[in-house]
């Protein structure tokens, strides 16, 4: 698990939530369960949108891109910066 932060594309909060992720090198890919019942993701959904993420207690940064797929199956995709 990992906490992300993000602010809201609308109300320009700031948002943390925990998630599941899978990491490989610098991309992380979250897959969001019940996407249909949730709506953070959907901050990232278009040209994606700046997100953190702390991985092991270390605060990293990146860009979050939301796709969903044929079966409504919504992932986010972050590319972390240099760390």
């Amino acid at each position: 698990m990992v906490v992300i932060t993000f602010t809201g594309r609308r109300s320009g909060q700031t948002f943390s939530t925990p998630v599941f992720y899978r990491r490989r090198g610098d991309h992380v890919t979250i897959a969001v369960a019940l996407a249909d019942q949730k709506s953070w993701w959907r901050n990232f959904e278009g040209d994606g949108g700046p997100i953190s993420l702390n991985l092991r207690g270390t605060e990293r940064s990146g860009l979050a891109k939301a796709t969903r797929d044929a079966n409504g199956r919504a992932t986010v995709n972050v590319d972390l910066g240099p760390a």
